[in-house]
């Protein structure tokens, strides 16, 4: 009795898959999508879990909130980190052992979380669970970039990135469910299933595939590179709760700056055995590519940390139908990212993100200039759908884009790079955007208060929860705190949005002027590794 195997993936000079007898058949080709998905959502939804659980885990574990908000930071801080020298390793390695590996250390930290009896086994389980989801990560798009033949690659990659930028939403709302329904110790069956069903596929559909190279690993590399990512995503995280000005922040931000200039000069100096090229981003591909991403995705975070407060604060949903509301842009932004590569055949990369830059220019607009307290959740909804549409267009060619320009041998290190971004991204949004609404918010109320007691007035430019809080002590100044509050609110969430709106418009005429061309340059330093594929 014997089992069938796939065919060896016969290569092309670019190191793609090829098509013909050697390439694996469609079916194989779906399944070997579907795991790298599956596992990519388990990542996903488990940063979503921990963020719904936050008050949760303060109660039952008696921490502080500061201790609450590492156990978050600290997954992330150790993904970023780990990002780049882990997908450089999986290049090496194979990326199936290393999908597999990081696959069952991510399973077992899920479980030690969700059995975690205090806050420091919750937080050692965190940044385990970060340590692997940076060996999953950058190699679930490897896989898809190393494997699938041309004329697929941008299918697939634009179903990775949905799942990547919509795929949060919906974990954060399954993980609501389960706290509201059960208790947060059940967040982790969620991507502990996950994890089985990845890890199952994986074991059985996905190839492996790895560099060759003749030159020793770049450990400076990946050490300076991560002390400049964890140096500067610091400085992202803390600088609006400590001050800009803080001792801690200012010295984080030399030290990543520090690292950053030290990798960038040894990365120069090493060029063909380089963790990564950095003469690289002189291709218009890689550079439009990662700028997209970094601001799409600060744009998106940046939304969400504004849409949460409003739909609760102002609107007085729940935390569960907070997240439901937020779903239909989560879904159009999944959707337009599995169609943004057929409409990059006809129109080019360049064109499609241009497209859907000014779609989330228009949505930010909207959100900006028709939001209002009396409106409620329908005076953001167009807005919203118009963002997903558009970030779902920018977000598959950007990708592709990034992944293009790096030979097919350094694809964890591409996808890495991917990452890195949207983690960078992401915190620069929250930064800005909050720190934005905050400050709109605190110049707003301050004319909204005469008359109420200094007290109260002061708590309540703390914030809109401070405010509401204070309002029911406020005895017959309640509503009028209340009612301040909520204008303010939307008075800094205008404020936000229309900075946001400028970000994407000078992204929109970056894009046109540098955006990348239908045909990626040839990457370089392509000839130095070889790659094998193998089933």
């Amino acid at each position: 009795m014997s089992t069938h195997q796939p065919a060896p993936l016969t290569t092309t000079a670019r190191g793609d898959a090829a098509v013909g007898a050697g390439a694996p058949y469609a079916r194989q080709l779906r399944m070997i999508l579907i795991a790298v998905s599956v596992a990519l959502m388990a990542v996903i939804a488990s940063v979503s879990g921990l963020n719904v659980a936050q008050t949760h885990l303060a109660v039952d574990f008696d921490a502080a909130q500061t201790t609450v908000l590492w156990i978050i930071n600290s997954y992330t801080l150790t993904l970023a980190a780990l990002l780049l020298p882990l997908g450089a390793l999986g290049d090496r390695l194979g990326r199936r052992p290393m999908l597999i590996a990081g696959l069952v250390v991510f399973g077992v930290a899920s479980v030690a979380a969700g059995l975690a009896p205090n806050a420091e086994t919750m937080l050692a389980a965190s940044m385990l669970s970060g340590v692997s989801a940076a060996m999953i990560m950058p190699i679930t798009l490897a896989v898809i970039t190393s494997t699938f033949p041309v004329e697929e690659r941008g299918k697939a990659i634009g179903v990775w990135t949905g799942i990547a930028g919509g795929g949060g939403v919906l974990g954060m709302f399954l993980s609501a469910l389960l706290v509201d329904v059960a208790s947060w110790r059940w967040l982790f069956v969620l991507p502990v299933s996950l994890v089985i069903v990845a890890l199952a596929m994986a074991m059985r559909s996905v190839p492996d595939s790895r560099e060759h190279s003749g030159h020793p690993f770049d450990l400076i590399g990946a050490l300076t590179s991560s002390v400049a990512v964890v140096g500067l995503i610091y400085v992202l995280h803390e600088g609006p709760e400590r001050g800009w000005s803080d001792p801690v922040t200012v010295a984080s931000l030399l030290v990543g700056f520090a690292a950053l200039v030290t990798f960038v000069i040894w990365e120069l100096r090493r060029r063909d055995a380089a963790l990564l090229d950095v003469r690289l981003f002189r291709e218009r591909g890689l550079a439009g590519g990662s700028l997209t991403l970094l601001v799409v995705f600060g744009v998106q975070a940046g939304i969400a940390v504004v849409l949460f407060p409003f739909f609760q604060a102002v609107l007085g949903w729940s935390g569960l139908l907070s997240t439901l509301a937020m779903m239909p842009m989560a879904v159009a932004m999944m959707m337009t990212s599995a169609l943004a590569p057929r409409l990059a055949v006809r129109i080019g990369p360049r064109a499609t993100m241009a497209l859907g830059i000014a779609l989330g220019g228009i949505g930010l607009t909207l959100m900006a200039v028709v939001v209002s307290v009396d409106g409620g959740y329908r005076s953001v909804l167009p807005g919203m759908l118009a963002m997903g549409v558009g970030m779902g267009f920018a977000m598959t060619p950007s990708t592709e884009a990034i992944t293009s320009a790096l030979p097919a041998a350094k694809q964890g290190v591409a996808s890495a790079l991917n990452d890195i971004t949207r983690e960078f991204g992401t915190a620069l949004g929250v930064a800005m955007l909050g720190a934005l609404l905050s400050a709109g918010y605190r110049n707003s109320i301050d004319d909204k208060l005469h008359g109420v007691p200094v007290d109260t007035a002061g708590t309540a430019r703390a914030g809109i929860a401070n405010a509401l809080d204070a309002a029911r002590d406020a005895s017959s100044h309640s509503s009028q705190v209340v009612h301040a509050a909520q204008h303010a609110f939307v008075d800094g969430w205008r404020q936000a949005m229309l900075v946001g709106v400028a970000v994407m418009a000078a992204m929109f005429l970056v894009v046109l002027a540098r955006g990348p061309e239908r045909s990626p340059a040839v990457p370089v330093g392509e000839t130095e590794a070889t790659e094998t594929i193998a089933g």
